[in-house]
């Protein structure tokens, strides 16, 4: 802004029509004597003002950190497994929670890293740990198991962390904080059950989703 002024002043002292100018030096601004902006107080400013990520994408500060924690980008995420665990991480591109024939709310979630983009599906027993953190923040990690719709590969979300959040406890505390973070939340594994059957849900653009869930014993015979 000071240089933006000092080029406004010598275009006002500049010659007016029929007017020759003393030379023909191109007129630049000085230094202003401020630091130069860093790549993430210039995202900063770009995102407050234009409302849009525009000279880096907005993950790209955030690389190292998913590596330390390995999670996986959209691009990988398509050679995973179905049933495999798996951090995913991005911009909460899209949130859905479309009606539900069963009448259970499930909270579809589109995150983009960069790569490529990542649907992830909670179910409602993820609600009450989860739902606060999506609706709240831009910038999300996830935990999750990888299924596969036809030849894509979703996930369904079983914990979800504010990836600003982690950012500030690796830059203060450093990564092992983040670690120590994650292993806090992690949800108690499920005891195996003996047989399982699978859910399958309709989201609204008839595409289907399918997680085990247990299956309940027949009940005993009454003596």
């Amino acid at each position: 802004m000071l240089q933006a002024a000092e080029l406004h002043r010598h275009t006002r002292t500049r010659p007016g029509a029929g007017q020759l100018p003393i030379d023909d030096t191109l007129m630049t601004a000085g230094p202003s004597g401020l630091r130069e902006m860093t790549s993430r107080e210039v995202l900063d400013a770009e995102l407050q003002v234009l409302k849009i990520d525009v000279s880096q994408h907005l993950m790209e500060h955030h690389h190292r950190l998913l590596r330390e924690i390995g999670a996986t980008d959209a691009k990988h995420l398509r050679a995973m497994h179905p049933g495999q665990s798996v951090l995913v991480a991005g911009v909460r591109a899209s949130t859905q929670t479309p009606p539900i024939p069963s009448g259970k709310r499930v909270i579809f979630v589109t995150l983009e890293d960069g790569s490529g983009r990542v649907d992830i599906a909670f179910f409602e027993d993820s609600h009450e740990d989860c739902a606060h953190t999506i609706f709240h923040n831009g910038l999300l990690l996830v935990r999750g198991t990888v299924e596969a719709r036809g030849p894509r590969r979703t996930v369904v979300g079983q914990m979800v962390w504010d990836l600003e959040e982690l950012a500030a406890a690796r830059r203060d505390h450093g990564p092992q904080a983040v670690l120590d973070i994650l292993g806090r939340t992690t949800p108690a594994p499920t005891p195996a059950q003996p047989a399982t059957s699978p859910r399958t849900l309709v989201d609204g653009t008839a595409a289907r989703s399918s997680t085990p869930t247990p299956t309940s014993s027949p009940p005993a015979p009454a003596r």
